[in-house]
């Protein structure tokens, strides 16, 4: 059986990411695997000081754990199969030991929003997670829902080393899952990025022609507003990015007061790794 694993900090960017997880699980029989991570806190002063017991902390993690597993179990109807548990320890280590352990359908993330500085966005967790783990993770924006569920996929490729560095299997499958039409993209102005080997790289993702993408080739000087204008225009309810491959990672990361970047948007975005 499929599995999505949620960490949650009880946040409220984490509760809407709890909620897009119980609607993407029900859509594909999948069951639900609730984490929380938690550390002990310690004083900023000469000697360390411990504030709180680990017992204390995981008891109060459990409780907070088995209140939300109610509250899931409540709004699914009973229909999901859900499991909790609390860690100590760093977020991403215990989410990439977990996933090597079950081998989840995806890893689902509220991401911080917009905010004011890149400091912020380098330090999440979400951010930590996508670079580290190489099982999906999808970042849910504010206040995104699942809706009607995932119809348009919109996948970001440069058509660079497309054999080595596509997991043309994973998004085949991802698409079939869930009947969705496939929108391959592609941001270049004024010809920037074509190489001489860019036509034959293209080419190179009709293996996908089974499941029939439409390509797109976006005019735009940059690749990251382009694929959001896109993307808001065509109603895409997925974006799959490829965070080794390109370097569109950080331009979704890169805080701007000019640009509303793709992870700022309404549109969800999936890293797989190559």
């Amino acid at each position: 059986m499929k599995t999505i694993i949620i960490p949650t900090d009880f946040s409220p960017i984490a509760s809407n990411a709890l909620h897009y997880g119980i609607d993407l699980a029900q859509a594909i029989n999948a069951s639900i695997l609730l984490l929380h991570v938690y550390q002990v806190p310690i004083t900023m002063t000469d000697v360390p000081i411990v504030l709180v017991s680990v017992e204390e902390l995981q008891k109060s993690a459990e409780e907070r754990l088995a209140d939300l597993k109610k509250e899931v179990e409540r709004i699914s109807l009973g229909k999901l199969k859900i499991y909790s548990e609390a860690h100590l320890g760093n977020v991403t280590d215990e989410l990439e030991t977990l996933c090597n352990k079950i081998k989840p359908f995806a890893v689902v993330m509220g991401n911080k929003g917009a905010t004011a500085t890149e400091r912020i966005f380098f330090g999440s967790n979400t951010l930590t997670a996508i670079r580290h783990l190489t099982w999906p993770v999808i970042c849910i924006p504010p206040g995104k829902q699942f809706g009607q569920g995932l119809k348009k996929i919109g996948f970001a490729c440069d058509f660079r080393d497309v054999v080595e560095t596509t997991p043309t299997h994973f998004i085949k499958e991802f698409v079939k899952e869930f009947n969705a039409e496939l929108l391959v993209l592609n941001v270049d102005y004024h010809n920037r990025q074509f190489k001489p080997e860019t036509p034959e790289q293209s080419l190179l993702l009709h293996t996908m022609e089974d499941i029939k993408p439409s390509y797109h080739f976006i005019e735009h000087k940059g690749s990251e507003d382009g694929i959001n204008e896109f993307a808001e225009k065509n109603n895409i309810d997925l974006l799959v990015a490829i965070p080794k491959k390109h370097k569109l990672l950080e331009g979704i990361f890169k805080p701007s007061s000019t640009k509303q970047l793709i992870f700022h948007s309404h549109v969800p975005v999936m890293c797989v790794h190559e």
